[in-house]
């Protein structure tokens, strides 16, 4: 696990500037504070920050081919390495190390762009070939670890982990994008392929490119798409039993490190089943980590408790305060764009606590996103099967309006009653869906941005990131579609962003074994009818998981990992919310109608409203202005 960046010049081969690469790559120490690299040669710099967790004794990056040919900077794991090692070599390669880093030079030395193809594991890299005249960057299929890159206006392809890396290059411009903004308000982060800034990109998940020197930039290529090709019929003792046999391979492979390993254990169903796994395949007490909150509507800790007493964990609580509001700025510095989930405060707490026992750490991030989890897809399915029981021209018209005309309605069936169901029922499927997940909906956003800035914008609106992937979603089952969404959007943008950053900050590493792409690909091809009966979704992972863990930890009511944001700006963020929506940095952005802004404040603080969602994203944004932008 580790900090890449670089320069490649696309033009010709001018010089790269030594002290300002080492300056760039220093940037990105917290990700790998064992070790540093560079690489320079003509038109082309690489840096490497190193977090030694496979062959520490010569794992070292940039790495290179036998005749130094070949150079890669690699972030991430590549689990199936020691399978590929005795393949390669067979083939007539020679190693020099037992790393993974090394299988990547020389699996792309075997088969070129399609060397992506042979790995299974998280990884981001970008790769030199000399003799061809070839850069390579590709990024793992689920978008586990990041990458970004922009080309400066003189010519050079920049990239790096982490967007500071771009930023501080000289002359990097950082004009914001408008649609970015949008993006950002409408989701709460800013989805691939976008940043926040107009000249930088992401490499989204499960792509790759292929540049070379003199030829114009070219569009990123796909590689991977999570399939949803159904299986042959399979019974739901069957697809259970196929499932923890699966399941458990993809733990053991990420139970490889030559450094402290455990786990992240919150009390849900997901990083149980990882802990229950990984208890099984060990002889050792699996090290487990839980953050207790002090206010209990929000507090699992005791269920963490139940899974690691069962199987005996070492186990380590740290508790949260209600009014824990000291990393608010921080959070800017750590995700140099903005970006509003509040759960990335306990989430950095919880990796700071496991960095003092761990190196390595398993989470059961994408359990929801594989298992239809999440509570908004169950109403989705409920608000589609009506959407294809009404005729659009009846159902738009009447539901629009009584979104519009009813904020409240009591006299409704219980699926009718808000506002929000009414107005996703005047929409169509993904509309509706958008309007859902969305952290500051249509209206709110109308009314929050300024006049000007609604002109910069064009009509633009943040719907068409998931119309955009909605156009390539290979499942035509009602639950599949939104599933597709989240993994696209909300997984990666949000979820996985998260844990990247805050995990990092600590140097500490995070797998994810649910999102074993192997495993990704055998589930998406299961019915939805074995993953949601009824209310209860995740069916197939709790009946599968029953002889491994408590009843109650598993059909009990998903908690989330939240923090008490509504009470806090009424309360210790009282202040700081009032700062916000009166900052110059805001009102010079030319972005918001600082009249609106107000009211909005004092509508929360006085209690006849919650924005909360739309409040916190406001105070990330200023946030995010006072540390990292600058004039264009």
């Amino acid at each position: 696990m580790c900090g890449i960046t670089g320069i490649f010049d696309l033009r010709e081969q001018r010089p790269i500037d030594r002290e300002v690469l080492q300056r760039i790559n220093d940037i990105q120490w917290h990700r790998g504070p064992d070790e540093a690299g560079l690489h320079l040669e003509p038109g082309l710099g690489l840096g490497h920050r190193r977090l030694s967790i496979i062959d520490i004794a010569a794992g070292q990056q940039p790495l290179a081919n036998e005749d130094d040919s070949v150079w890669v900077v690699f972030n991430g794991e590549i689990y199936n390495f020691v399978d590929l090692i005795p393949e390669l070599t067979a083939l007539g390669h020679t190693f020099r190390t037992r790393s993974d880093t090394e299988t990547i030079v020389h699996a792309w030395e075997q088969w070129g762009v399609d060397c992506v193809q042979h790995f299974r594991g998280m990884f981001a890299f970008a790769l030199w070939d000399r003799k061809q005249q070839v850069f390579f960057m590709a990024r793992d299929r689920l978008g586990v670890k990041p990458l970004h890159y922009a080309v400066t206006d003189d010519g050079f392809l920049v990239f790096g982990s982490e967007l500071k890396t771009l930023t501080a290059w000289p002359g990097f411009r950082r004009d914001i994008d408008s649609e970015a903004v949008e993006d950002y308000f409408g989701y709460g982060y800013v989805p691939e392929p976008r940043t926040i800034y107009k000249t930088a990109r992401k490499l989204s998940p499960g792509h790759r490119m292929l540049i070379r020197r003199g030829k114009p930039l070219p569009k990123p290529e796909e590689y991977w798409d999570v399939p949803f090709q159904a299986h042959s019929p399979i019974s739901l003792e069957d697809a259970n039993a196929e499932f923890i046999a699966r399941f458990r391979e993809a733990v053991d492979i990420r139970m490889v490190a030559e450094v402290p390993l455990g786990a992240f254990l919150s009390g849900g169903v997901d990083s149980s089943a990882v802990v229950a796994m990984m208890a099984g395949l060990t002889e050792q007490p699996v090290k487990t980590c839980a953050i207790a909150f002090s206010d209990p509507r929000y507090n699992e800790a005791d269920y963490a408790q139940k899974v690691a007493d069962r199987y005996h964990t070492n186990h380590h609580v740290h508790t949260v305060e209600s009014d824990d509001i000291g990393l608010v700025d921080e959070l800017a510095r750590l995700y140099d764009e903005p970006y509003a989930d509040s759960s990335a405060m306990p989430t950095y707490r919880v990796c700071e606590l496991a960095r003092k026992d761990v190196t390595v750490a398993l989470s059961g991030d994408g359990g929801d996103e594989n298992f239809i989890g999440y509570r908004r897809y169950r109403w989705h399915g409920i608000e589609e099967k009506m959407r294809r029981a009404v005729p659009d021209g009846l159902r738009m018209p009447l539901f629009g309006a009584l979104g519009r005309l009813y904020p409240k309605a009591d006299w409704a069936p219980k699926i009718f009653r808000a506002k929000t169901t009414f107005e996703a029922l005047g929409r169509d499927s993904v509309a509706g869906y958008f309007h859902g997940v969305s952290v500051c909906s249509d209206s709110l956003r109308n009314r929050m941005f300024s006049d000007g800035f609604k002109k910069r914008l064009n009509g633009y609106n943040a719907v068409e990131v998931l119309r955009a992937h909605d156009r390539n979603n290979p499942s035509d089952d009602i639950y599949g579609q939104v599933q597709y969404l989240d993994m696209k959007t909300y997984l990666v943008g949000d979820i996985l962003t998260k844990v990247d950053r805050a995990s990092m900050a600590h140097a500490l590493e995070v797998r994810v074994p649910f999102l074993d792409h192997k495993l990704v690909e055998w589930i998406s091809g299961l019915p939805s009818s074995l993953k949601i009966q009824g209310a209860e979704g995740k069916y197939m992972l709790k009946k599968s998981l029953e002889p491994y863990l408590p009843h109650d930890i598993m059909y009990r009511r998903k908690m989330g990992f939240s923090i008490p944001l509504a009470e806090w700006f009424r309360g210790p963020l009282k202040q700081k919310l009032l700062d916000c929506v009166n900052s110059p940095r805001l009102a010079d952005s030319g972005i918001f109608n600082m009249i609106e802004l107000r009211k909005m404040a004092d509508e929360h603080i006085a209690g006849t409203r919650d924005h909360n969602p739309a409040l916190w994203s406001l105070l990330m944004f200023e946030a995010f202005l006072k540390q990292n932008a600058m004039p264009a």
